[in-house]
């Protein structure tokens, strides 16, 4: 009863703000929701308890008592991974495969390093002792580009196609790789004594990523079996779901990642399922189904991170080291991908222009919180988590509404 009566609040608020917003500011829906539950998280802050007591002090308890690493990794991630991976074609990852694999893996692991190295080099001048593998763990959970955030700004931005392949495949794809980075970091913080070896961190690896590809890549070609053998788009909608639903608890059982899982099984049913399988009204409504889910859950999520500012402590005398994180992150986007435009043998050499947009439009969101939050609680988690609030909310706001202005600018060709 009490997460139906979460899940209520949340999802009247969200229709109050996406109308508001609709109505009256004309943002982006998801960024217009989000900066309304920011305003409305620092009015509650600051005269919540003096204008309306028992008000505010009931969605401090649902806040703080709403598992948001649970809902967003373990449910919600689940159906917004597919939901995008289902309208993706695969023709076009599949030709721009090794850009989208370098920066959903290579990428990730220089993006972790330069900025743990720049965060604990640059701590002590904000009188902020934080232990290196602190500033590597922050840097595992900042570095991947959040498949939500970036999936849903770019589909209203004016970002070239080539462009926007790359960088909507590699946010549907890293996830694994930054879990795996961040579970292995976190135990090595929790942990006097734990043995970390090269063969155990590729092991971990290979599991997660190759055996989540794997079961979405099976779950994905039954499924797609399954509806051709039918014409009904009220099944064809049930089959999907179980899907999702089902191949979650599979990844779960098994301790593989579900994130991949559901991009890989989204891939196969939204490309070969609706090519081979589907007559023009099950693929019309099916797309308008998933396309649905996909605002919903979006709505609510971005309500969600709004109103995480309600639970940071700090957040105003955080405020300097949470800009300069900011730039250290830039910094170590570009990085990422500009080291590997220059070994990896890329067939199109990137322009001045492609690189901006890919660092520009390298979103993070809800899943760099999620990780930060499933931290145990200790004496640095309330700063990484006010740090990782900080450059969300920039990314989101102000990288996802200049992403468009900023592709015109740049006059991007390839």
């Amino acid at each position: 009863m009490e997460l139906y009566y979460s899940f209520s609040v949340l999802i009247v608020l969200a229709s109050f703000f996406a109308y508001i917003n609709l109505r009256f500011i004309k943002l982006p829906s998801t960024i217009g929701i989000m900066l309304m539950a920011i305003i409305a998280s620092i009015i509650i802050r600051f005269a919540g308890e003096s204008i309306f007591p028992n008000t505010t002090g009931k969605l401090f308890t649902l806040i703080s008592e709403f598992d948001f690493t649970e809902v967003l990794m373990g449910a919600m991630l689940n159906f917004l991974l597919f939901a995008g991976a289902i309208h993706v074609n695969f023709a076009d990852l599949k030709e721009h495969r090794l850009p989208i694999f370098t920066f959903s893996t290579v990428s990730v692991i220089i993006s972790t390093f330069v900025v743990a190295g720049l965060l604990y080099y640059v701590s002590p001048f904000f009188n902020i002792e934080l232990p290196f593998i602190y500033c590597l763990l922050f840097g595992a959970l900042i570095s991947p580009t959040d498949p939500i955030a970036v999936l849903g700004i770019l589909k209203k931005a004016n970002v070239p196609k080539s462009l926007e392949t790359k960088i909507a495949g590699e946010s549907l794809f890293n996830d694994g790789m930054a879990v795996v980075l961040f579970a292995v970091i976190l135990q090595l913080t929790q942990a006097d004594s734990l043995e970390i070896s090269f063969s155990s961190i590729s092991w971990l690896l290979v599991k997660e990523a190759a055996g989540g590809l794997l079961l979405g890549l099976l779950l994905g070609y039954i499924a797609s079996k399954a509806l051709h053998n039918i014409d009904d788009y009220i099944v064809s909608v049930l089959i999907t779901l179980s899907v999702v639903m089902g191949g979650y608890l599979i990844a779960h059982a098994i301790h593989i990642s579900g994130p991949l899982t559901m991009v890989a099984a989204g891939l196969i049913i939204g490309n070969y399922g609706k090519r081979e399988t589907m007559s023009p009204v099950t693929k019309d409504y099916l797309n308008k189904f998933w396309e649905l889910i996909d605002e919903i859950l979006n709505a609510i999520l971005f309500l969600f991170i709004g109103f995480e500012l309600l639970l940071l402590p700090d957040l105003i005398n955080q405020w300097a080291i949470g800009a300069i994180a900011i730039i250290i992150v830039l910094l170590a986007r570009l990085l990422s991908i500009w080291i590997p435009s220059l070994i990896v043998p890329f067939r199109n050499k990137f322009s001045r222009g492609t690189l901006t947009m890919l660092v520009w439009g390298g979103l993070r969101g809800g899943v760099s919180i999620a990780l930060v939050l499933s931290m145990d609680n200790g004496v640095y988690k309330d700063l990484l988590l006010e740090i990782t609030y900080f450059v969300v909310v920039f990314s989101i706001v102000v990288q996802g509404l200049s992403v468009g202005k900023v592709a015109s600018r740049v006059l991007i060709t390839k």
